[in-house]
């Protein structure tokens, strides 16, 4: 039986759900106690751009039915350690999707420096779009990316994400918006 709130397990990574408490302590810079509650090492880097873990509580109090489409810690296996972070924006459908496309869901990620370059976003974005297709149905994604990330633009685009639209984001600054659309 399917549980959305289990691990999701790629070969090198374990997505796990960040809980509230976890969340809670990393916002009031307490990582002794993050750790603690969360039982893996997370490096103080995480505790550096707290946006995304603001926003995932945000919308946990809107609405606890996003709770499986929250912040996931990708956490290596060989080390025990938080190599980053992946997330879903919304519950899938969300109303800012739709002038692109129905039922689509967009997702971020951040791989921390010291990981970086070693397929971790690559396998976590992967495992998540098979997650939300195989489990909820969806067929379609969106990722906004910087300009000037090119190893997003790469990644984005191995995926056969194609670009849509331009934005200008409240918090990121100017963002190329892209779709994938998986088949049906």
């Amino acid at each position: 039986m399917f549980d959305p709130l289990a691990d999701i397990i790629t070969p090198r990574l374990v997505l796990r759900l960040i809980p509230e408490e976890v969340m809670a302590a990393c916002l009031s810079h307490q990582l002794e106690q993050a750790v603690r509650l969360f039982g893996t090492e997370i490096p103080a880097e995480m505790l550096e751009d707290m946006s995304g873990l603001e926003y995932g509580r945000k919308q946990l109090e809107a609405d606890s039915a996003y709770l499986p489409w929250s912040a996931r810690a990708m956490v290596s296996k060989a080390e025990d350690i938080v190599v980053g972070m992946i997330r879903f924006h919304s519950l899938p459908n969300p109303e800012y999707l739709q002038q692109y496309v129905p039922d689509a869901v967009e997702f971020g990620y951040e791989v921390f420096s010291r990981y970086q370059r070693q397929g971790y976003a690559r396998e976590a974005a992967g495992a998540v779009m098979v997650w939300a297709e195989t489990n909820f149905n969806i067929h379609h994604f969106i990722a906004s990316v910087s300009p000037d990330n090119e190893a997003s633009l790469k990644l984005i685009s191995s995926f056969g994400f194609d670009k849509i639209d331009e934005v200008m984001d409240e918090v990121d600054g100017p963002e190329y918006v892209f779709l994938r659309a998986v088949p049906f």
